[in-house]
């Protein structure tokens, strides 16, 4: 029977550790954080503080507030899973993952979140919230406690190269206790320097009409629906949902006006608060950017729901959107339009939002992100300054697709030809390795470079947009790569709405799969390959270039190659051999990808395992009690496949005729195996189940104990395996 004390032990493990004193000394008492060996967080200075002018100290009682970041786990794990979930013909293409089992397999634990919340609060910082997928911490206290707290201390600034611009930072790194180095990313908010910009463009001002326009002038949906062939799909958005990232805030009359004009009707938009902001009553200098997006959206995909996130213009506010839309997980698409320089942004923060976007792949979600409007010298606008090859974050993430921009001139509503913007962004980031499916560019060297596609976004052949003017709404022509984002992004809710009728996968992460469009024989009737025109480094060309990338859409030859009939790189024929359960010896000392009982996975030393430390321990109380342990995973077709796993019996039961407690094996619910109290054993036996007749299905593989109101039973499995040959 399983002794009690380890149930006492369980529940002890889940406490805060501020609660788990027996004795110790209490939190405000803890040492000084100098006291004890400290790790410094690497890049958490902004760039900016080398170039700017110290005046003073920040005053020790102002209060900041800060995001620190926590690592995720498993992170080869992670990467071998992203890989697989984008590559068709494995076992997990389009399998993606809830947000649930994202956080149980990769992301922090709940005790690593419970540490840092610890040294937090013991260091006098108030923890105002941590996000739901358990990556960021949020915690506000005064200058001198954040400065004690992160080894380093806050100064103000004036910024030379932005007309004498004031700000605050760190001087130094950031760093925590060695005991934390481990699970600590990143803390962002220690400045107020970086802020997003809107990647919109106005043609010959630098400013939206002080007198709108009566009627639309530029293109409508009409035009860039007929020129793409979005027209062409035969769909209208229905079922899917686009999340907009966003800075600022829209009025819905403008967006109304806009759907009356072009006789559009879809989904009321909404909005999704982040950190408390929502700038909708009395939106800012970025209300066209927001009313941009939602309408280019809109003249897409018409049916697709639309929730525009509206977070603070700050490192910390960026994180956080990013975190709450892949836990909410309510999205399949993320339009975003604005960015910032990546010389200008600490690597810390952009780690902490790529990790969220990390998790957007796993779980299905496309993300689509405009390049730049300063061409390949993004930091034009702010610090680095115009002398500096640079890209743009968000573009530049691997799990981004970055939408680079082109002139575009239409016949009636036909396409006639494509140029490319020449102040389009573009380039080779600094920050981020080149993806293995980013092949065939001719570009040499070992990091990323942006953009993946493009669209139209010259302002000079620009789009219809009915928005605010400097003194009341009407319409305005606007460009930039902050139109062609969203016009990629339409384009994935319609494929989402394609696919899914066609009971296939929706989109994902599409690099992967638009580089392998692009490098078969459908990529000509997929892409318009743009060949004339320049950003100021590099040149638009046959194929692959660093100002529009593979081109613009062929939007309905795309959707077919990207569903499989069109010539993309067609699943392998034949069945190639694997071992399909995630974790099958439980020696990560969690479930995952496991779905379990309280308690199931077990070290302890009563029940032996058969390899390593760990097994799955069902039943063993001598009391009616059931427990479960169960996983899905698909079954490629034409393999021939079998699950072995090795189990240990053992009773305290006497009789030799009658099974009062049993373990049930299913599949997909229907009993393929059964043992019980009579087949107990003094070791383990290798049990098999055949699962040829599951080929091409998705399965679930579930154990269930019964035990009854006396006398126990254990059933103990481990070394489990579904392979497939």
């Amino acid at each position: 029977m399983r002794p009690r004390s380890l149930a006492l032990a369980a529940a002890l493990a889940v406490l805060p550790l501020a609660a788990i004193s027996l004795g110790a000394v209490p939190a405000q008492a803890a040492p000084s954080p100098n006291a004890t060996a400290r790790v410094a967080l690497p890049q958490t200075v902004t760039p900016a503080v080398a170039r700017s002018h110290r005046q003073g100290d920040v005053p020790a009682d102002r209060e900041i507030s800060v995001a620190v970041s926590l690592k995720l786990r498993n992170t080869a794990e992670l990467d071998r899973f992203l890989t697989a979930v984008a590559t068709p013909g494995t076992a997990e293409y389009g399998h993606y993952l809830t947000p649930a089992q994202f956080t149980d397999r990769f992301g922090p634990t709940a005790a690593d979140v419970e540490r840092v919340r610890a040294f937090l609060t013991a260091q006098g910082l108030r923890v105002d919230s941590v996000s739901a997928n358990r990556q960021v911490v949020n915690a506000t206290g005064t200058s001198a406690r954040l400065s004690a707290a992160f080894g380093t201390h806050e100064s103000t600034y004036t910024d030379p190269q932005q007309g004498g611009r004031a700000f605050f930072a760190n001087d130094a790194a950031a760093s925590v206790p060695a005991e934390l180095a481990g699970l600590v990313e990143g803390v962002s908010g220690l400045n107020d320097h970086t802020v997003r910009t809107s990647r919109i463009a106005k043609p010959g001002a630098a400013a939206p009409q002080a007198t709108p326009l009566a009627t639309p002038s530029g293109f409508g949906p009409a035009a860039y629906d007929g020129a793409y062939r979005l027209n062409q799909l035969g769909a209208d958005g229905t079922g899917s949902t686009v999340a907009l990232w966003e800075f600022d805030g829209y009025k819905s009359d403008n967006l109304t006006a806009y759907d009356s004009q072009f006789g559009l009707s879809g989904p009321a938009v909404s909005t999704v608060s982040v950190d408390g902001a929502n700038y909708d009553s009395a939106p800012g200098g970025g209300q066209g950017e927001v009313e941009l997006d939602s309408e280019i959206v809109r003249g897409v995909a018409p049916k697709a729901t639309q929730l525009v996130y509206e977070a603070p213009n700050s490192d910390q506010g960026e994180i956080d959107m990013a975190a709450k839309i892949v836990a909410d997980n309510r999205v399949s698409v993320i339009s975003i339009s604005w960015g910032s320089c990546e010389p200008d942004t600490t690597a810390a923060s952009m780690t902490a939002v790529n990790n969220s976007f990390k998790q957007a792949a796993a779980q299905g979600i496309s993300i689509f992100s405009a390049s730049g409007d300063d061409g390949s010298r993004d930091c034009t606008r702010s610090t680095s300054g115009s002398t500096v090859k640079a890209v743009d974050f968000p573009a530049s993430s691997p799990y981004n697709t970055g939408v680079g921009g082109t002139n575009l001139k239409v016949s009636g509503t036909a396409y006639a030809s494509e140029s490319a913007w020449s102040t389009a962004g573009g380039g080779v980031s600094t920050q981020f390795a080149k993806p293995s499916w980013q092949t065939g560019t001719n570009v040499t060297g070992t990091l990323r470079t942006v953009p993946d596609v493009s669209s139209n976004a010259d302002p000079n052949s620009g789009f219809a947009i009915y928005t605010q003017g400097s003194t009341s709404p009407g319409w305005q022509v606007y460009g930039g790569t902050s139109a062609a984002a969203p016009l990629w992004s339409g384009f994935a809710a319609l494929y989402n709405q394609k696919a899914l009728a066609a009971a296939k996968p929706v989109l994902g992460e599409a690099n992967p799969k638009i580089y392998a469009v692009a490098n078969s024989a459908s990529y000509g009737g997929a892409f318009h390959d743009v060949t004339t025109g320049a950003n100021q480094d590099f040149p638009a060309k046959a194929g692959y270039d660093q100002v529009t990338g593979w081109g613009t859409p062929v939007a309905d030859g795309l959707a077919a190659a990207l569903l499989g009939s069109g010539g993309t790189t067609p699943p392998p024929t034949g069945c190639t051999a694997a071992q399909l359960l995630g974790n099958p010896g439980f020696e990560t000392g969690t479930a995952a990808p496991w779905t379990s009982s309280t308690g199931v996975v077990d070290n302890s030393a009563s029940e032996a395992a058969h390899g390593g430390s760990w097994k799955a321990w069902l039943n063993g109380y001598g009391s009616a009690h059931t427990d479960t342990l169960s996983q899905s995973v698909a079954v490629p077709a034409g393999c021939a496949a079998k699950l072995t796993f090795w189990l240990h019996v053992d009773t305290a039961e006497t009789s030799t005729t009658t099974a009062y407690d049993k373990l049930t094996v299913s599949v997909n619910g229907t009993t393929a195996a059964t043992y019980s109290n009579l087949d107990h054993n003094t070791g383990y036996a290798q049990r098999t189940v055949d699962l040829s007749g599951y080929a091409g299905q998705t399965v679930t593989v579930k154990f269930t104990g019964v035990e009854d109101a006396s006398l126990q039973t254990s059933f103990v499995v481990d070394d489990t395996a579904l392979t497939v040959s």
